[in-house]
């Protein structure tokens, strides 16, 4: 009995550490602003919310899970063809085209997270690279299922619970994602503070001790990889669904990339921290290369060197560790 109490107390305890606050309000107080403020820019906005949900998929990964990765891209890519064939060849309606997105990854990543997690360093990424490689490859062979370089387009959508229909102006779509990603990081949070991602917390921190203990810790782990990959076929469902169209570039090296930067750019371990980081990169970007369209990956590259440099914990990491100074409390 006095286990069990414990085990609730723990529980508790972490939720309380990570309950709803004025950080919250913020944040998803001025996601939605945006959609009354900046109407010319939901397209950007609504591409911003898709890359959030991206990098929230690899912080569950790499920062919860401690899951070394490079080929993340592989279950973006994946949610986005089975979306965009789902509407092609079976339904137009969206929210089942989103579920077969999620189920098709996390059946990806768990049936690959089997074999593949056994490793560990430098062969886990190279490992997690060489099957985002292999589905890019198949992607652009497979010319009659996925269409090749020209990729799967020319599908449509019904209105969203029959009701809300795509416009052009993407006020439809910007609120489609936002509830999403809201749905996406309501299931994240609740996950990170239960016992199973507390565990999870354990094996990153010290796997030979956690096995130890009883715990079943290959198991738990590809389990968090299957729901990281989840998440990241949620995001290319939405993307295929907004943009009409899945192409190879969704499975390619520079999206695992471009999401793995985003996540360093906000903190890998703070759930916040895929908010920022996506937000920051994509909207730094998009502002650099209409400055330089040549060269703007160069700033790009030095605002990385400058975040990782003096802030070592991402952006998010940052704001805490000033909040608790402010507060005179110890990091």
């Amino acid at each position: 009995m006095t286990g069990a109490h414990d085990q609730r107390r723990q529980l508790k305890n972490a939720f309380h550490a990570h309950q709803f606050g004025w950080l919250d309000i913020v944040i998803w107080g001025s996601a939605l602003a945006a959609w009354f403020l900046f109407p010319t820019y939901l397209t950007l906005g609504t591409y911003v919310l898709i890359m959030i949900l991206f990098a929230l998929s690899l912080n569950l990964a790499v920062g919860y899970g401690g899951i070394e990765t490079l080929g993340h891209a592989a279950f973006f890519g994946t949610g986005s063809y089975a979306a965009a064939l789902y509407a092609l060849h079976v339904s137009e309606e969206p929210l089942s085209g989103l579920f077969v997105a999620g189920a098709a990854a996390g059946i990806l990543g768990l049936i690959s997270g089997i074999f593949i997690l056994r490793t560990r360093g430098l062969a886990l990424v190279m490992l997690t690279l060489a099957i985002a490689s292999m589905l890019h490859e198949f992607a652009i062979t497979a010319k009659v299922i996925t269409g090749g370089d020209d990729g799967l387009s020319g599908y449509r959508l019904s209105p969203i619970l029959g009701m809300f229909r795509f416009d052009l102006a993407g006020k439809t779509g910007y609120l489609y994602c936002l509830a999403v990603l809201a749905l996406a990081f309501l299931y994240s949070r609740v996950l990170t503070n239960s016992p199973f991602g507390l565990t999870a917390a354990g094996i990153r921190e010290n796997p030979l001790r956690t096995r130890l203990l009883g715990i079943p810790t290959a198991r738990r782990t590809v389990l968090l990889y299957a729901q990281s990959a989840i998440l990241a076929g949620l995001a290319g469902g939405l993307s295929a669904q907004i943009v009409r169209i899945a192409s190879v570039d969704s499975l390619s090296f520079v999206m695992s990339g471009n999401v793995l930067i985003m996540s360093v750019l906000g903190g890998v371990n703070r759930l916040y921290g895929a908010f920022l980081g996506a937000t920051l990169y994509v909207v730094f970007s998009d502002r650099a290369a209409a400055i330089d369209p040549y060269n703007w990956l160069l700033a790009t590259g030095i605002l990385l060197i400058l975040v990782v440099r003096y802030m070592p914990d991402g952006l998010m990491g940052f704001i805490e560790t000033r909040i608790l100074k402010s507060r005179g409390e110890p990091k």
